[in-house]
């Protein structure tokens, strides 16, 4: 059986989403660890800039780019390139790390309250999945509304324990 991580992956291969975009903290070690070799990580040292250089990678290949942002704060400090992009219906697929299901509500140190909520209304759609194994589904969703005319950024929450969860 496969795992939400392996999944995730091959959607993203089959989806032509092999270049990640991002600036990686605690909930996106899960995800990032092992990374197939056939996948290309470009590092920003900071959020805003990984999302703009994204966002012109989408514009000059016409195709879609995945971002891997860390958790609410990465997305706070994206949202600045993230109106950029979103006013240049750039089609962005865009990931956050979150705290590990058992803590949401709680709300430890990096966790995001309102995770589908924060990057309102700068993406044309927002989610955390329900559970674990809707992650593949949701990534999948994603992709295709972010392509889908008029084009443009999508958002989605990940707590980091789902990684491991069989799919």
């Amino acid at each position: 059986m496969s795992t939400v991580r392996a999944a995730s992956y091959e959607i993203l291969r089959k989806n032509g989403l092999t270049t990640i975009f991002g600036n990686p903290g605690s909930n996106e070690l899960q995800f990032l660890a092992g990374m197939p070799t056939d996948f290309r990580y470009v590092l920003g040292l900071h959020e805003g800039v990984v999302v703009g250089m994204a966002d012109g990678f989408a514009q000059a290949s016409g195709q879609a780019a995945f971002v891997n942002l860390h958790a609410a704060a990465g997305t706070g400090n994206a949202m600045g390139a993230l109106a950029n992009a979103c006013a240049s219906h750039s089609p962005l697929v865009i990931t956050a790390g979150q705290q590990v299901r058992s803590t949401i509500g709680v709300e430890p140190l990096l966790a995001n309250m309102d995770a589908a909520g924060l990057p309102k209304p700068l993406v044309k759609w927002s989610a955390e999945p329900a559970s674990a194994e809707d992650v593949p589904r949701t990534l999948s969703q994603a992709i295709h509304l972010a392509t889908l005319h008029p084009q443009g950024p999508v958002y989605v929450s990940i707590p980091y324990d789902d990684w491991a969860v069989d799919a």
